[in-house]
């Protein structure tokens, strides 16, 4: 699975190794170092991740379709029903 970010965000990335790798090991490496480092972690941790992702939104959207019914139904043959609460309060109010 080839990972390929637009320049500017690759850009970043390099310098956000290059400024960990400084404050944390007290070293100091290239561009080059960075940018095989990132290379390094698409391909090996990449993958893990974007595994990871799919399955949760895999169950985030079985979820939701299970519960599709709850938010997209329409009661059935309720003309009957509506109308025969229509002539019950109109009855209602004559007798009154």
């Amino acid at each position: 699975m080839k990972i390929k970010l637009e320049k500017d965000a690759e850009k970043k990335l390099v310098a956000s190794i290059q400024r960990y790798v400084s404050e944390n090991f007290d070293a100091d490496i290239g561009e080059l170092q960075s940018s095989l480092f990132l290379q390094f972690c698409f391909e090996e941790i990449g993958p893990s991740i974007y595994n990871q992702a799919i399955s949760e939104a895999q169950a985030y959207m079985q979820e939701k379709a299970m519960d599709i019914e709850s938010f997209c139904f329409a009661a059935d043959s309720t003309y009957w029903v509506k109308q025969d609460k229509k002539t019950a309060k109109r009855d209602k109010l004559k007798r009154k």
